[in-house]
């Protein structure tokens, strides 16, 4: 008997339910199983994956502003290089990262980790840099073994460069931003690992120099590749600086030291040369050797070559021009001849008899010159350096308006040079050592201090400018190394400060000062090497007791004893257009630095009038003065 057809159509319907059901069951039960072990057991597996495409915020570092000299010549640029950098918050295993980072690219981990301690309180998403300016290898070796470092990447940054030492503490360097200066107001809007001026013009006009730091937002992904940019704010670049400097003088004088020293001392002369533009204040060559190389610290100078530099007994990275202080010997006489006729104390024609010595408060002082002057006057006094005259001129003085005189000219003060860290010197008066040394003056120190000995003491600097002040015939200008800044408009005139002070000298002081500088280079005094035809080059020079001849007999192979040369001039005599100072150490004589003077100011008039630059011959291999032994000082000093 045969089923009705309604019954078997109900059983193939419920067939089919059930297989659907059953089907769904399964497929259900597959997507619990799965949704289980996506999201139990692989749960750190995805969520690592997840978080590591995120949004990512880069910094874009700013180059800093360019300087040129005065004649748009750049002096100070940038390079393209890339930083090696470690994002805390994509690295997994920071200690195992840096071992693997310090392998590939040999160097050692200690540092890296020194970095990462010394930054972890900063935000983890601010990177880190490990290896500043990496070398090409170092880059290709990290790239090799990203997978292995999630974290590190390379970062393009625009690095300072500099011309090796040229104009080294003129131009400073640059370096990371530390943690006192990130206290300061001015610094309050950087963040730690900033690049920012540490010393010279780099530090004076970094608020100048650094521009901008820019970002891009970007998205990437787990592997640290960047996926899309979402938005993007470019770096403001520096300002870009114009400098009063001269290259071509800044060159001549650097090479004077080393041309000279060689031929005279059988190594480059260590010291200090500043030139100025005695009509504005304006500095045409500043320099300090010895000198070091700013490229060291602009890629993050390391612990040993530090070292080296601070533990350096020669001092590299004192800037002797403006911050070191010596006896200005016979150079100081310009300052008594100027206080004596000023002060109507004397003269230009006023005379004195020099037999070799003189007596003073009962005791003998000598003249450089045993055999004596005869009779000389104010011009010759300054032409032949004679110690007599110009100890009879600090006696009918007095300290006091010496030390009037001395300031008036820039000696013993802060002149407010646009370098930080300027040191005042000393010229001293009664009242400083009764405030200092709560003692009276007496009458018989005044001898020594009007021939630059005793407790005088003044930077290279302040003797350039009181160069300046006499050649200009009494305004002492504000040394100036900012000329013009570019804001991108062109460049703009720099407004310089005020003069420091303003005294209308007398014609005769000017004219008897003139002739008796234009006669000890042009007559019979002891700058004869600054002789330049057709120039009439006008100076004085110094010598500058290192120690006492006492002390340096005990001290004999212990420290150099050997005096320091002075040489102060002006160019030409009658309308100065150059002023400044050649400061030799241990050149034991002051016409020494004559020559150096003499080449930086024909080194100026052949660029003025279009003539090919002097060229220094390679110093011969003899004629080298003997270092060994001090030389013996005459009482009161010498020439």
């Amino acid at each position: 008997m045969t089923q009705p057809t309604g019954v078997d159509d109900r059983r193939s319907l419920h067939v089919r339910l059930s297989v659907v059901q059953y089907t769904l069951a399964v497929v259900f039960c597959a997507l619990t199983v799965s949704f289980w072990i996506f999201q139990v057991v692989q749960h750190a597996q995805f969520k690592e994956i997840a978080e590591s495409q995120y949004l990512q915020r880069v910094p874009l570092p700013a180059p800093r502003g360019l300087l040129m000299d005065r004649h748009g010549t750049i002096l100070v640029e940038n390079k393209d290089s890339f930083n090696i950098v470690l994002l805390r918050e994509r690295a997994k295993d920071i200690d195992r990262t840096l071992e693997t980072l310090a392998a590939a690219t040999g160097v050692e981990v200690g540092p890296l980790r020194e970095i990462v301690e010394r930054r972890r309180r900063e935000p983890a998403y601010r990177p880190i840099v490990l290896i500043p300016d990496a070398t090409e290898p170092q880059v290709i070796a990290m790239r090799a073994r990203r997978l292995e470092m999630p974290g590190v990447e390379e970062l393009p940054v625009p690095t300072r460069r500099y011309g090796a030492d040229f104009g080294a503490h003129l131009f400073g360097y640059v370096g990371e931003v530390t943690e006192t200066q990130l206290q300061r107001a001015d610094y309050k809007e950087l963040n730690a690992g900033a690049i920012v001026g540490q010393a010279g013009l780099e530090h004076a006009y970094n608020a100048l120099l650094m521009g901008t730091e820019g970002a891009k937002d970007v998205i990437v992904n787990s592997r640290g590749r960047e996926i899309k940019v979402l938005d993007q704010e470019q770096a403001v670049v520096g300002t870009p600086l114009q400098l009063t400097i001269d290259a071509d003088l800044q060159q001549s004088a650097e090479d004077g030291f080393k041309h000279y020293g060689m031929v005279h001392a059988g190594r480059p002369y260590n010291g200090a040369a500043v030139v100025l533009d005695p009509r504005s204040g304006e500095v045409l060559s500043l320099v300090s050797l010895p000198a070091y190389d700013p490229n060291k610290f602009a890629v993050g100078i390391d612990r040993a070559t530090w070292a080296s530099l601070t533990t350096d007994k020669e001092r590299p990275l004192q800037n002797r021009a403006l911050q070191a202080t010596y006896s200005p010997g016979s150079t100081f006489k310009i300052v008594v001849a100027t206080a004596a006729m000023e002060e109507g104390v004397a003269t230009p024609d006023f005379r004195v008899h020099c037999n070799g010595g003189a007596t003073f408060y009962g005791r003998r002082f000598a003249c450089w010159n045993k055999s004596g002057h005869g009779s000389v006057d104010m011009r010759h006094a300054i032409e032949q350096s004679c110690n007599v005259y110009f100890y009879t001129l600090g006696q009918m003085l007095g300290v006091d308006r010496i030390h009037k005189w001395a300031s008036a000219l820039g000696l013993g003060e802060i002149n407010g040079i646009d370098l930080p860290n300027e040191v005042s010197g000393l010229v001293p008066s009664e009242a400083w050592k009764q405030r200092v040394r709560k003692e009276r003056w007496y009458p018989g120190e005044t001898i020594s201090v009007a021939i630059g000995q005793g407790q005088v003491n003044v930077t290279p600097l302040s003797l350039a400018v009181m160069m300046m002040t006499v050649a200009n015939g009494g305004t002492r200008y504000t040394p100036h190394l900012l000329k013009g800044v570019d804001r991108g408009k062109g460049l703009e005139p720099f407004t310089p400060p005020p003069p420091r002070s303003q005294v209308r000298m007398k014609d005769s002081t000017v004219r008897a000062l003139r002739e008796g500088l234009w006669l000890a280079v042009n007559g019979a005094g002891t700058a004869g090497r600054a002789r330049l035809e057709g120039r009439d080059v006008s100076g004085k020079t110094g010598t500058a007791q290192v120690i006492s001849l006492t002390g340096a007999l005990r001290a004999r192979g212990k420290i150099d004893v050997r005096d320091h040369g002075w040489f102060v001039f002006m160019a030409p005599r009658d309308n100065p257009v150059l002023a400044g100072v050649i400061f030799a150490e241990h050149a034991e004589h002051g016409y020494f630095g004559a020559s150096i003077a003499k080449h930086i100011i024909d080194t100026y008039f052949a660029k003025l009038e279009g003539r090919p630059l002097p060229k220094l011959e390679k110093p011969p291999a003899t004629n080298v003065i003997a270092a060994a032994t001090p030389t013996p000082q005459r009482s009161g000093g010498t020439q």
